[in-house]
């Protein structure tokens, strides 16, 4: 697999997603309602999504650019594809 250089915005964000499960912890510490736990955690899940989508869209883009073997870089989408349908 080769290696893949990932913009500041993904390291942004997970930064933030980091602060949204600490302050979930804090909640769940503090004995919040459900309500807003899940809320919390829809919005954490959405975040994460947004995330392996730029991740994904780097991945592509630096395989198709960095060209090589047509069935190889289709093998490596593939994989890139099949890892990204695992998160739902």
């Amino acid at each position: 697999m080769s290696e893949c250089t990932h913009s500041p915005d993904v390291t942004r964000r997970l930064a933030r997603i980091n602060g949204q499960l600490n302050g979930i912890r804090e909640m769940v510490h503090e004995g919040r309602s459900c309500e807003e736990l899940l809320t919390q955690l829809s919005s954490v899940s959405s975040a994460v999504t947004q995330v392996a989508k730029l991740v994904l869209t780097e991945h592509l883009e630096h395989v198709v650019q960095s060209g090589g073997d047509t069935q190889e870089t289709l093998e490596q989408l593939k994989k890139a594809i099949d890892q990204f349908a695992k998160l739902k």
